[in-house]
């Protein structure tokens, strides 16, 4: 495996990625109060940008693609493998893995709580960067599941971001 994967994702205080019903709201009404957050400066490092079927359909919800220039692929089981021009879709992580190493894919981002999960649990993930969001929405889609085993992290960095957002970065030690 010759690549890097990182992880840039928002949660709620209570750890929750996303409503219940994938619904995320709580963020995007409160995002733009954090002012700059790195997203830019990480996503022109990255080539690659894996996502899981639920984060690809929120996508589709946008009024923009937001991953111009990158190559995306999707896991997932149940999309249709020419569901979009834009993407390429794998039924399983073997092949995705085998797909990202057979095109030299270099920086990955990871989105999407069962992406992030998966590449958890398999060794994939290097790096996480979780803002958390000054929100408590009680329930929802968790951005960490269960795990085989502790998985120990070394904290690089956390910083204060405007009204009340915090940012820590993690890389995870192996």
């Amino acid at each position: 495996m010759s690549f890097h994967a990182a992880v840039f994702i928002a949660v709620s205080l209570d750890g929750f990625i996303a409503r219940p019903d994938g619904a995320i709201d709580w963020l995007t009404e409160r995002g733009e109060r954090a002012g700059e957050t790195g997203y830019d400066e990480f996503m022109a490092a990255i080539d690659t940008v894996v996502l899981g079927r639920n984060t690809y359909e929120t996508v589709l919800t946008f009024d923009f693609w937001p991953y111009e220039g990158k190559q995306v692929e999707v896991l997932s089981t149940t999309l249709p493998l020419d569901v979009d021009e834009r993407v390429i879709v794998h039924r399983t992580l073997d092949a995705l893995v085998q797909t990202l190493d057979d095109r030299g894919a270099k920086r990955i981002y990871a989105d999407g709580g069962r992406v992030v999960q998966t590449f958890l649990r398999a060794g994939l993930l290097n790096e996480l960067t979780i803002t958390t969001v000054p929100v408590l929405i009680g329930s929802g889609i968790p951005l960490f599941g269960a795990l085989d085993q502790d998985i120990s992290l070394n904290h690089n960095a956390t910083r204060t971001l405007n009204a009340g957002f915090v940012q820590s970065d993690y890389t995870i030690h192996r």
